[in-house]
């Protein structure tokens, strides 16, 4: 999937319909306004199956909308397979890194670099919590973690 030359970076969440669809759209962005999309593979996953092919929270679409991105992201699960083709593995909380972990452990020779999204927030909010349950507040704090997390994430892979 991720050639020799171009960088990967795979977003996962619980679900793949809240958190993970609004950092990959917002790192796309970001990389595409940095002239730099075209040197990335960028995808998001779900550590669960019980989302695999919708489309993201309504509530996440209205966030990104209100500021100027889109997304026609599926839901999908996280494959044996990414822990090969993606170079970083990036999630959103401790739950998610502990599944991730655990399955990366019967993938042989694993390559990617599996973190948590927060760890790259100047701010130090290393967990991003999972908005579905709550507000549209909820879901703008995600999109600013995600903003600031992407931020410092790309700017240290360029």
């Amino acid at each position: 999937m991720a050639g020799s030359s171009s960088k990967s970076v795979l977003f996962v969440c619980l679900g793949n319909i809240c958190r993970s669809p609004i950092a990959e759209a917002v790192f796309r962005k970001m990389a595409t306004e940095a002239g730099v999309v075209d040197k990335w593979v960028i995808d998001s996953g779900a550590t669960s199956d019980w989302n695999i092919g919708s489309s993201p929270d309504a509530r996440g679409l209205a966030c990104l909308r209100n500021h100027g991105t889109e997304t026609s992201h599926r839901a999908r699960q996280v494959t044996k397979d990414d822990f090969m083709s993606f170079e970083y593995i990036l999630c959103m909380d401790e739950s998610n890194l502990s599944e991730l972990n655990r399955k990366a452990k019967s993938v042989k020779n694993y390559q990617a670099k599996i973190e948590l999204l927060g760890s790259y927030d100047p701010q130090k909010q290393r967990i991003i919590q999972d908005p579905y349950y709550g507000s549209d507040e909820d879901f703008e704090k995600v999109y600013e973690q995600c903003v600031r997390c992407c931020k410092a994430f790309l700017e240290a892979n360029s």
